[in-house]
């Protein structure tokens, strides 16, 4: 009965599954216009009536670029759930009567293809922004397939239906969690001369991670990815994606980063601060596109 209740109060939360089953129903059955329009007020709603979230995305916003007005910072909060509500729309619409292909645009396409050609696979490192799903097609058409690699979400339903979508739209999807065989299908892609993308914006407990300079103040990486491409010999390419319009994205590749095998601790520190000043200088341009709500 306690299981029952747990799954309940998850199922109601504000990214369980219950409201992405609102919104999946909304994109997949709703009209084009809806799924266009709809998430601006949605988004709002949320930024109104979910004031943890609110709050974190506030303090991010500080640490991207300082102080400012109270104007500046409830417009630039809109923004960042509006946004968000907007990819998530057009994401749950794929596989329905309203799933397009959206518009992309990779900056930094010579970099991709010239560590694909290299065929000991790509490590792509990105954070919470919107767009990813993109990535699927995209990279298709220069014959790289996709894997995600994500943390199990609270909600394992809600989890499932966001997978589906994801799937939908070309991604391979894993879920690891901290468990060393969680990286075995990933290492297996990576073989294989596949992508895998990893995000490195959220920190859970326990996780081991490299000191460095991040948003102009001190903070952490996570060394999973860095670890993946010394086991591979793939190399990391941080690569991150802005929403520009309605279905309408724009990918921007920073220059690859490599790791021997056996890293010295000097290597490993000076691969992870690129990791953190490439997301400093996405950042800087797009405060709007960070989609990291959590507390970690």
């Amino acid at each position: 009965m306690f299981e029952r209740m747990k799954l309940g109060r998850e199922a109601l939360a504000h990214d369980g599954l219950f409201w992405r089953r609102i919104a999946a129903w909304g994109a997949q059955s709703g009209p084009e216009w809806w799924v266009k329009y709809s998430p601006a007020f949605f988004g709002l709603a949320g930024a109104v009536l979910v004031p943890s979230a609110r709050r974190k995305v506030v303090a991010n916003l500080r640490r991207i670029r300082g102080e400012t007005s109270v104007l500046r910072n409830a417009v630039e909060t809109g923004q960042t759930f509006t946004t968000y509500a907007g990819c998530l729309a057009e994401v749950l619409s794929n596989g329905s009567k309203n799933g397009r292909v959206p518009q992309a645009e990779l900056i930094g396409r010579e970099r991709v293809l010239e560590v694909a050609a290299l065929k000991k696979g790509i490590v792509v490192v990105t954070i919470h922004t919107g767009g990813w799903e993109t990535v699927g097609p995209l990279f298709s058409r220069i014959g790289l397939r996709v894997m995600m690699a994500m943390e199990p979400e609270r909600d394992p339903r809600a989890r499932e239906l966001q997978d589906e979508a994801r799937r939908a739209a070309g991604l391979l999807v894993a879920h690891v969690g901290g468990d060393p065989l969680d990286s075995l299908p990933l290492l297996r892609h990576l073989q294989t001369g596949g992508v895998v993308a990893l995000q490195v914006d959220r920190l859970p407990p326990g996780i081991r991670t490299e000191s460095v300079r991040l948003l102009g103040a001190p903070g952490e990486i996570p060394l999973g990815p860095l670890r993946l491409a010394q086991l591979s010999g793939a190399p990391l390419v941080p690569i991150f994606c802005a929403r520009e319009g309605y279905r309408r994205y724009r990918l921007e590749a920073s220059p690859p980063i490599f790791l021997p095998r056996r890293a010295s601790r000097d290597e490993v520190h000076d691969a992870a601060q690129k990791v953190a000043d490439a997301v400093t200088a996405f950042l800087r341009v797009h405060p709007t596109q960070w989609f990291h709500f959590g507390d970690y």
